[in-house]
């Protein structure tokens, strides 16, 4: 066991110092007797004070308490008559009396004055309120973060674990192997070097990790630091971007000298993007800003540190189309381990470790949840497994059941249920029509996703309902087949409601917005017109791994956009004539879904397949 240090603390010394101070007053100070001035003068009179000391507010002395009855009150006499024979000190308030010193003349008194010297006290009125404040401030900057001081504003603010003690370790990763098998080959550098440089090979000096958020960077990293025996340094990077200039470069360099007087050790920056941004995006003062400064500082450490020493710099970002180039290339950060959305398998996987700690139920099936969470990543799976046993927790049942996971998949994609709103039965009519047409159309074509739950209960802001698809396997590419039934889809329900209300709504303002979209990716990127040809006519409109709209420029002149807009309208045009012939023609099976819908509020994949099956027996 580590022994405890032993602080010390000038609190300690202030208490001692002040009860030594008081120890010394009530104990060993010799007793002064305070006089009224009336008293004082009889005194004087009677020849009982001697050695006077004048002073500008007081006046002290000595005085013997024999002869004084009569002079002053008996409980003063007794009093002065307890500490003992001889004489006695005793104080007095000065007043103005001009008469005094010839008195004290007269009486034989010895007298003296005190000179007294007041730049003491006049500095100390200055310099302790200055201290003070300084000191108040040192507090509570500390207190915000202990961290801070002006001696370390310069020094590095990683935090270093040691093996193991993040608690994570490459058993609690699952789902995405091949990036797994790349930081366990890092590992395996810094543990066994020799094995790799026996023919001449250079351990790589930085790994970057790229991919969604979500996706298990940091978990990767908190798992080579519990793999790795090594110290393990993680930050941020806005950790090194301060308002005072240098302040970041010299955190650069404090962080890198401490790395290598550890080394073997591995540096883990987190957010790499906002350290390493391109240079000449945003310039500030012509373009030599604090955070360029900061990153030129960085480039010249990645290229003066020897990672023979085994010193491995690891860096995480889901932008990485904007990270400056001379970041990227051989020399700083040699491999860059891509981890993408896992598949079905690895969904799977990624479940079964985050429930180890839940109770599950003897009949539940994870593979079943994998395949109803398409697109899910690490972190979404995390959160659904702690909502789906929340939700059993919550109505006190023994185990979490796959009713509890259709519940917490419900909440986590189209939000929480909403059971105090109340909807009219005409809505709820053109809403239960709506959701009918997503699913009919859906089931009709062949290229389309199959429908796993249809509901008309609200849920989150302005869902009145929804339809659920689930996928029958992961699909990497998009035929124009799928694309267009897909459109088909999504006009399934506006276009129900016109055949079986006989009028619109504005329900259907998300489908159209989605169908805009991918009809117009159809035609200015995935070259799918006949009309427009093979022309990839934008840019990609959004970032690599985040879901935010990104640049999105036109590369074509205004008679292509005419032409653009019209092949939309034709497009979206077909697809609604398609879709009404379909709906039409199905047109009582429309009805009883709907009608099956108002009565139960939510429909299953097995209601929906028992409906179709006697729709086709009919």
């Amino acid at each position: 066991m580590e022994p405890k240090q032993q602080h010390f603390s000038i609190g300690y010394f202030i208490l001692a110092f002040v009860g030594l101070l008081l120890i010394q007053s009530f104990l060993f100070a010799p007793h002064t007797e305070n006089l009224s001035y009336n008293e004082f003068k009889a005194l004087v009179k009677r020849g009982k004070v001697t050695d006077l000391v004048l002073d500008r507010q007081t006046i002290t002395g000595t005085l013997s308490p024999e002869g004084l009855e009569g002079m002053l009150p008996k409980d003063k006499i007794e009093e002065l008559k307890r500490y003992g024979k001889g004489t006695h000190r005793f104080v007095t308030a000065r007043v103005d009396d001009p008469g005094l010193v010839p008195e004290l003349e007269a009486a034989k008194v010895r007298f003296s004055g005190r000179v007294e010297n007041t730049w003491f006290a006049l500095l100390l009125s200055w310099v302790l309120p200055t201290l003070i404040f300084f000191g108040l401030w040192a507090f509570l900057v500390r207190r915000m973060n202990p961290r801070s001081g002006l001696m370390s504003i310069g020094k590095s603010r990683a935090k270093v674990y040691v093996e193991r003690s993040t608690g994570v370790s490459f058993d609690d990763v699952a789902g995405i192997d091949e990036a797994r098998g790349e930081l366990m080959e890092i590992v395996d550098f810094l543990k066994r070097p020799a094995r790799y440089q026996r023919l001449g090979g250079k351990i790589p000096k930085g790994v970057l990790l790229v991919g969604a958020p979500g996706t298990g960077k940091t978990l990767l990293a908190k798992a080579v630091a519990g793999e790795a025996a090594v110290p393990f340094f993680s930050l941020s990077g806005s950790d090194f971007v301060e308002m005072f200039v240098g302040v970041g470069a010299a955190r650069v360099r404090d962080l890198f000298a401490q790395a290598q007087a550890k080394a073997p050790s591995i540096v883990f920056i987190d957010e790499l993007d906002a350290l390493g941004k391109a240079r000449g995006i945003s310039p500030v003062m012509g373009g030599h800003d604090e955070r360029e400064q900061t990153l030129n500082q960085l480039l010249a450490e990645l290229d003066g540190f020897d990672s023979q020493k085994g010193v491995i710099i690891m860096g995480a970002t889901n932008r990485p189309e904007i990270l400056d180039p001379a970041l990227l290339r051989p020399g700083r950060f040699d491999r860059k381990v891509v981890i993408d959305r896992p598949d079905l398998k690895g969904r799977e996987k990624i479940l079964r470790v985050h429930v180890r700690g839940v109770k599950l139920a003897p009949d539940l099936d994870l593979s079943q949840v994998a395949a109803r969470t398409p697109g899910f990543v690490g972190a979404d799976l995390a959160n659904l497994v702690n909502e789906a046993a929340l939700g059993a927790a919550r109505v006190e049942k023994d185990a979490v059941e796959m009713a509890d996971f259709d519940e917490a998949i419900d909440r986590v994609v189209a939000g929480l249920e909403r059971k105090s709103r109340v909807i009219n039965p005409r809505e709820k009519g053109i809403v239960a029509h709506h959701e009918a047409g997503h699913a009919l159309v859906a089931e009709l074509r062949p290229h389309a996703d199959r429908v796993a739950k249809i509901s008309i209960i609200p849920r989150g802001v302005a869902a009145l309902g929804y339809t659920q698809q689930q996928p029958t396997e992961d699909r990497y590419l998009m035929t124009r087949a799928e694309l267009l039934d897909r459109l088909d889809v999504l006009l399934g329900g506006r276009v129900a409601e016109e055949i079986a209300v006989g009028d619109i709504s504005t329900g259907a303002e998300d489908d159209l917005q989605r169908a805009t979209d991918l009809v117009r990716h159809m035609i200015t990127r995935y070259g799918m017109s006949e009309a427009l040809g093979l022309a990839t006519l934008e840019e990609p409109r959004r970032a690599l791994f985040l879901q935010i709209p990104g640049g999105g420029q036109k590369e074509y002149s205004e008679e292509t956009g005419k032409l653009i807009d019209a092949e939309i309208r034709q497009m979206l045009a077909a697809a609604h004539a398609r879709v009404r012939e379909t709906l039409t023609a199905k047109r009582p099976v429309l009805e009883r879904l709907a009608k099956l819908l108002i009565d139960r509020e939510v429909v299953g994949r097995e209601a929906l397949t028992q409906l179709l099956a006697r729709a086709d027996e009919a």
